[in-house]
């Protein structure tokens, strides 16, 4: 079902809304104090600290402003005598006159944020704590914001406003944390595990004390006047978590450390990260061993995105597998994203020097590399979550099987920056489509399906509606549990490993310059209908000449290295486009899509 057993002890909260509601009450309460506005607050404790990007107070707006006096009444009239959480709570009178002027959240009129849809347009506002006005979002510009990108502990000691207020609500929360064994959890990976399951923080508190260093922590404390947890106190010099002999362990109580527990049927990379050394790897993907002579692709570079690194690392797989003598591949990461598609920046650059040699190679290689996942002597797996989008998604394509997280979304979005899929999605879409028992056979229907998808720049809400965009196929695996994700996956691998034969190059029968006149006239509907502009139309026209094949025949059969080449020229002659390098700069700019 996706989700994980805590073992707790009954009393208050339990563990996540124990600390939850101590951890939102001081994020709130300090941010009046130190002045920083709800913009700062949630750019402060968001992806420096682990926490989603609803930060504090768009969590609040999210679950209703109305529901926390309710709450924070609850705890009160049930914690003991000496919690800290009664010493640190406030009530709030701003937050008490938003709520009875209505200004709840989203159920509500508006709550700190909101969206201000009254000139036509949607605009995301934010309140200011001072003057309760609304004004339009303001990127946070605080030099702590950026002295926390290279760690924790350089958030926490930047001197401005926002490295003071990242302390107080860090400090306060973590300290508290460890106050709380016994009395909540018999452990730290317990409370680390609700915190994550239950909030969503990529990091336990434990582990983001082991980030500061636990016995920076514990001297920080002190000189800041505040207690320190008997359990900060016994961990001494050393940390919450180590690797040992092997095993990721925590420390218990006793003063002993025990290996973490994972229930029967989880692998996490994380783990095996920590207990391991990578086979190969570089600034973008790495190769790790996950057992049973199978390996795992991880991506690891900015978003994911697939760069030359990720080739080359998948390239180095292929190798291994004859030299090493491993016998399947897993494509899998715990990001945030599976892959938000090819770094398209790296294109915009050689286009804007009419690289356009470097350019056809670039491209090529990519196709090379994917036909090698394809058609290698060992079976790929890969293994999803988050978004799986342009040649994110085609590399699942070209992989023998998918294990999917239930939340995958995945899509070939090419078109929205001006191009078509050129790494075999056009391809590969082509196929199943057409291999699919239940679909129509023929040249053109599988043409009609792939064109709507990929036209449109769908993509997929959830693995389920992959299945039915033929992303996934009928066999492909769909998981609730994400910890589930890469034993489900290397599991399927080792399956397929026994007798393995790789797949043999297909050929189509597509419907060529009739079917492409087809598609034209579609696009050129949608354009007199204003529901596709000018350069909607060209890069429309360019897929659908793809998807055609080209100058073909119906009658004869077209190869996978012709479709490939197809998809080649097309996006090189839309890279020459300045509509199409116009968006690809808006959306690198931006992160949104241009409609020019």
């Amino acid at each position: 079902l996706g989700k994980s057993v805590v073992d707790c002890k009954d009393t208050p909260g339990f563990i996540a809304n124990r600390i939850g509601i101590l951890w939102m009450g001081v994020a709130v309460r300090f941010a009046f104090e130190h002045e920083i506005a709800v913009e700062e607050v949630d750019a402060i404790i968001g992806k420096p600290m682990g926490i989603p990007k609803t930060g504090v107070f768009g969590l609040l707006d999210l679950v209703g402003i109305d529901l926390q006096p309710h709450v924070e009444r609850s705890m009160l009239s049930t914690l003991p005598q000496s919690d800290m959480y009664r010493d640190i709570h406030r009530p709030s009178a701003f937050i008490e006159k938003m709520i009875a002027d209505g200004y709840t959240g989203r159920k509500g009129k508006g709550g700190f944020y909101r969206l201000n849809r009254s000139n036509g347009a949607k605009v995301k506002e934010a309140l200011d704590l001072k003057t309760a006005e609304y004004h339009p979002v303001i990127k946070a510009d605080l030099e702590s914001i950026e002295a926390g990108r290279a760690g924790l502990r350089q958030l926490v000691e930047h001197p401005d406003r926002g490295g003071q207020y990242a302390w107080r609500v860090l400090s306060h929360t973590l300290s508290y944390s460890a106050s709380l064994i016994p009395e909540i959890a018999d452990d730290v990976q317990a409370i680390d595990e609700a915190m994550k399951s239950g909030y969503a923080w990529r990091w336990g508190p434990f582990e983001l004390i082991d980030k500061l260093g636990p016995r920076w922590f514990a001297e920080k404390l002190k000189a800041d006047g505040m207690a320190v947890p008997a359990l900060l106190e016994q961990v001494g010099d050393g940390s919450f978590y180590r690797t040992h002999n092997g095993a990721l362990q925590h420390f218990d109580t006793d003063g002993s450390y025990r290996n973490v527990r994972r229930p029967k049927g989880v692998l996490l990379l994380s783990d095996l990260k920590r207990a391991t050394e990578k086979i190969a790897g570089n600034r973008s993907a790495s190769i790790w061993d996950i057992g049973n002579h199978v390996m795992c692709l991880e991506f690891h570079s900015k978003m994911n995105a697939i760069d030359e690194g990720i080739m080359q690392m998948a390239v180095e797989a292929t190798k291994l597998a004859s030299t090493k003598g491993y016998k399947a591949l897993v494509i899998h990461n715990e990001g945030t994203n599976f892959s938000v598609g090819a770094n398209v920046g790296l294109g915009l650059f050689a286009a804007n020097i009419a690289a356009w040699p470097n350019i056809t190679e670039s491209v090529k290689q990519g196709q090379e590399v994917y036909k090698k996942l394809k058609f290698a002597p060992f079976p790929v797996v890969g293994a999803p979550s988050g978004m799986a989008l342009g040649g994110g998604c085609e590399v699942l394509l070209h992989c023998d099987a998918i294990e999917a997280h239930a939340e995958t979304y995945m899509g070939l979005v090419e078109v929205g920056v001006g191009l078509v899929p050129a790494w075999g999605g056009c391809k590969e879409m082509l196929l199943r489509w057409s291999n699919n028992p239940k679909h129509a056979k023929g040249p053109m229907p599988a043409v009609t399906k792939v064109f709507e998808t990929v036209a449109t720049a769908t993509v997929a809400k959830s693995a389920e509606e992959s299945r039915a965009l033929m992303f996934l196929r009928p066999s492909d695996g769909i998981v609730m549990n994400r910890d589930r994700l890469l034993m489900e996956a290397k599991t399927r691998a080792l399956a397929l490993a026994e007798d393995y034969s790789p797949p043999e190059p297909q050929e189509l029968r597509l419907p060529g310059p009739s079917g492409e006149t087809a598609m034209n006239m579609v696009l050129e509907d949608f354009h007199k209908a204003g529901k596709a502009t000018q350069h909607d139309v060209t890069v429309g026209k360019k897929l659908a000449y793809v998807l055609a094949g080209g100058k073909t025949d119906p009658t004869d059969p077209i190869t996978e290295d012709k479709l490939l080449n197809l998809e080649r020229s097309a996006i090189v002659s839309l890279l020459r486009t300045p509509q199409t390098l116009d968006r690809i700069e808006h959306m690198l700019e931006t992160g949104k899509p241009l409609r020019n």
